[in-house]
């Protein structure tokens, strides 16, 4: 195995060589890098939903190149090293399991959950962040991720609905509001209308222990199973969808839902 990680970590030295590199491979730079990394972890996630363990090693095998590729960039500028990175999680998962590699003792899952949580807080204000409940959390997630996160700082300083009718109260009235706004057609009232009322829609997936974003997955893949389908129905009969009635199409649709649940 080291020697296959010697072997990548040559490749990428080859490859942003001045000289005789890839010109593309040389012309990047940390930002540049970041939309392929974020496209690469959504092609694992995409090939782990499937459960191709061949498509799974070669999607790990591209995320590995990606932190690869940026500690090479780290370390022609004299920043850091691929094997400081190794050794800043190797440190960080031997803190934060002292229950493992310490003489903690954990008893249950809630407790496991605190003291991660507890560990993370003070390596943030160590680091000299963390003052703040809602800091530390990626700008950059996905939307309905940072609203669960968000949601859930909160949460632990107290600013949260004592349960989940609440939440749904809420819900509820963020819909009105939307209601209200498409009725005065205000482009930006609109905008912002929907943005609460999907931040209240996080939270009730946060109240109820779910993922949004993988609620809202299998929601599409649910929809793309389903239209499929009724686009099948009328191929089969040389249509399109757009060949067909609202009505048609109605009928299609309800009986992909009986055909495919």
């Amino acid at each position: 195995m080291t020697m296959q990680i010697e072997r990548l970590l040559a490749i990428m030295a080859q490859l942003r060589d001045p000289e005789h590199g890839c010109p593309w491979d040389r012309a990047q730079s940390w930002s540049t890098i970041v939309p392929h990394t974020l496209e690469e972890a959504h092609e694992l996630a995409d090939a782990v939903a499937e459960g191709d363990p061949q498509r799974i090693r070669d999607e790990l095998g591209d995320v590995l190149f990606q932190v690869v590729f940026q500690a090479r960039i780290a370390e022609e500028g004299g920043h850091f090293r691929f094997e400081d990175v190794a050794a800043a999680i190797s440190d960080k998962l031997e803190r934060r399991h002292p229950h493992v590699f310490g003489n903690e003792t954990i008893v249950d899952q809630a407790a496991l959950r605190q003291a991660w949580e507890r560990h993370k807080a003070s390596e943030r204000a160590a680091a000299g962040s963390g003052a703040g409940a809602l800091d530390g959390i990626a700008r950059t997630l996905p939307a309905l991720a940072r609203s669960e996160k968000l949601g859930k700082r909160a949460a632990r300083v107290g600013f949260d609905w004592p349960d989940l009718a609440g939440v749904l109260a809420k819900v509820r009235e963020e819909i009105a509001e939307l209601e209200s706004a498409a009725q005065a057609n205000d482009p930006a009232h609109l905008r912002e209308e929907l943005g609460d009322l999907l931040f209240s829609l996080a939270q009730v997936a946060r109240r109820l222990d779910l993922d949004a974003e993988d609620a809202l997955r299998a929601a599409n893949a649910k929809f793309e199973r389903r239209f499929r389908h009724v686009e099948a129905a009328l191929q089969a009969r040389g249509l399109q969808p757009s060949d067909v009635g609202l009505g048609e199409l109605e009928a299609l649709w309800a009986a992909a839902k009986k055909a495919l649940g």
